[in-house]
């Protein structure tokens, strides 16, 4: 069995060795540590760790936190905060990026042990539960019509559209199905080919046709667009 490679963060290097030596005393594997952001996103790519310890305060404009963002956009592993730090406006900093805990120094080798091992064990749970809860069906919604539920394919839908505390889902053939919804709750069930155009309106851009500066056609159907929801558009879209 592989043994858990750990990185760690820290600008002060005697911390840093005397964090590293007790790690490999306790039968983790450490990587070479870093000192501040560009080092550790360097590290993390070069070798990715399966857990990081990080300072909170380090070496230059960017922080432990900097870096705990980075790793929940891009890498998608369980961090510790280390900190001598246990300041009201440092933890609320803290908060924002949600760490499995926190190791405040000085801490003793048990409580080292305790913290890495509570986060692993955390993180597996809370990956578990994701993974539980992830759509198993994933083309298709299923909609409430007259006492049972009727299954969308998403290619068959053309767009969304608003009315009021209802939701209008235009299909290929035409047919109006409404439901009780709203379009941010709704455009979180589609896939990535759904995007909102307008505040009334979610197009399927697999059967976006034309774009207009106020409006855009899906098949033949015109639906206007909204300024700020244009960019957004346009982004995604290859022009020549």
């Amino acid at each position: 069995m592989s043994k858990v490679k750990i990185l760690v963060v820290e600008d002060e290097t005697i911390i840093t060795d005397t964090i590293g030596k007790t790690l490999e005393k306790l039968g983790y594997e450490t990587i070479n540590s870093t000192v501040c952001y560009a080092d550790a996103i360097n590290r993390i790519k070069e070798q990715p760790p399966d857990i990081a310890i990080l300072d909170i305060r380090l070496s230059g404009k960017k922080t432990g936190i900097a870096i705990a963002k980075k790793i929940i956009k891009t890498y998608k592993f369980p961090y510790i905060f280390l900190t001598s730090n246990s300041d009201k406006f440092t933890l609320n900093q803290a908060k924002q990026v949600m760490p499995m805990t926190y190791l405040v120094k000085p801490f003793s080798k048990d409580e080292l042990y305790r913290c890495v091992e509570d986060t692993l064990r955390n993180f597996s749970k809370k990956v578990d539960e994701i993974d539980l809860y992830k759509p198993i069906i994933k083309d298709s919604l299923f909609v409430k019509e007259k006492g049972f539920y009727k299954k969308i394919n998403f290619e068959d839908i053309l767009y969304l559209k608003s009315a009021h505390v209802y939701i209008e889902i235009i299909l290929k053939t035409h047919q109006k199905i409404v439901v009780r919804t709203s379009l941010n709750d709704i455009l979180e069930k589609l896939d990535i080919n759904f995007v909102r155009i307008h505040r009334g309106f979610i197009i399927n851009t697999k059967y976006l046709s034309q774009i207009n500066y106020t409006s855009v056609k899906v098949l033949k159907e015109e639906i206007p667009i909204g300024k700020k929801y244009k960019e957004n558009l346009v982004k995604r879209i290859n022009f020549i």
